[in-house]
């Protein structure tokens, strides 16, 4: 998809005045005599310490960034960087009473930064900048989520399938047995006969969907399922975007799924995309919904 110069523009504006208005160009961030890096660091550390490897997720660093940070905090004896005992490459960063009590203080100086942004502003102003800010912050991690394709027997793969099949438990009227379910094997979902995609923010899956490929057949949509905590980001519509794409390359001109009654923000996502309603196309004894989507295939080379 292209993008508008300006578009660019805008955002490149938006990012030069937030640095500027948040003190982010200054290296001493908030009046604490550290950059903004280091403060980021305390609050993400938390009261129970991390894992640097997730930090460095978490943030989007490098391990040398990362790496030179903690050890300028270790020496202020803000924070502490341990091995794990079960297995020394994996670090665990705790912060000290003196990191507690400097991250209190940054908490405090933040709150006063954030109220001379408003404090300006009359009360519509206000509540304007405030819901425009909670809208950024949305489509900003809707834009920070990435899409891979992993092998079905990929941790991450398994773990999504878990939380989708624990959820699908919960909500169907008669429960949910794996074993009595149409899955398709790990087979249908490697390529060249299907893939398998998970979606990740800031190094945690929270999504997962698969594409069989049959020789011959409709593309199929299988699996699709989003952690609660991200619903509303746009992805399962990107999903079937990305599995459309792909169903097409692969040169189907028919893409189709199968859902439960019960599913009905997953019903009214497949009608708004385009799918249609047909009749039952297999015996999955889950499902009470049968959908169709006509796909423009691309041609062979």
């Amino acid at each position: 998809m292209d993008t508008d110069a300006g578009q660019i523009d805008q955002v490149r504006r938006f990012n030069r005045t937030v640095s500027e208005r948040v003190g982010a160009l200054h290296d001493d961030y908030l009046g604490r005599g550290r950059p903004i890096g280091e403060a980021r660091l305390l609050w993400e550390i938390g009261e129970q310490g991390q894992d640097v490897r997730r930090l460095r997720e978490r943030l989007g660093l490098d391990s040398g960034y990362v790496s030179r940070l903690l050890r300028s905090l270790e020496t202020d004896g803000l924070v502490t960087v341990e091995p794990q005992p079960l297995d020394r490459r994996v670090r665990t960063v705790r912060l000290t009473d003196a990191g507690r009590a400097e991250r209190a203080a940054l908490d405090g100086r933040s709150d006063e930064l954030a109220g001379s942004l408003l404090e300006p502003l009359n009360t519509a102003q206000r509540a304007r900048l405030v819901a425009a800010m909670a809208e950024v912050d949305r489509l900003l991690t809707a834009a920070t989520v990435t899409l891979d394709a992993v092998d079905p027997d990929h941790p991450d793969a398994e773990s999504c399938l878990r939380s989708y099949f624990t959820e699908l438990q919960e909500r169907f009227e008669t429960g949910f047995d794996p074993a009595r379910s149409l899955l398709p094997s790990a087979g249908e979902l490697r390529p060249p006969h299907g893939l398998f995609l998970v979606a990740r923010l800031h190094g945690e899956t929270v999504g997962c969907a698969g594409l069989k490929l049959p020789p011959g057949a409709p593309a199929e949509v299988k699996r699709m399922w989003i952690a609660p905590h991200t619903r509303g980001l746009g992805l399962g519509r990107r999903f079937l975007a990305e599995l459309e794409a792909r169903a097409a390359e692969h040169g189907a001109d028919v893409l189709r799924l199968d859902t439960n009654k019960a599913l009905s923000a997953a019903i009214g996502l497949y009608h708004s995309y385009g799918f249609q309603e047909v009749a039952a196309f297999n015996d999955e004894p889950y499902a009470h919904h049968w959908f169709e989507k006509r796909i423009t295939a691309e041609p062979s080379a």
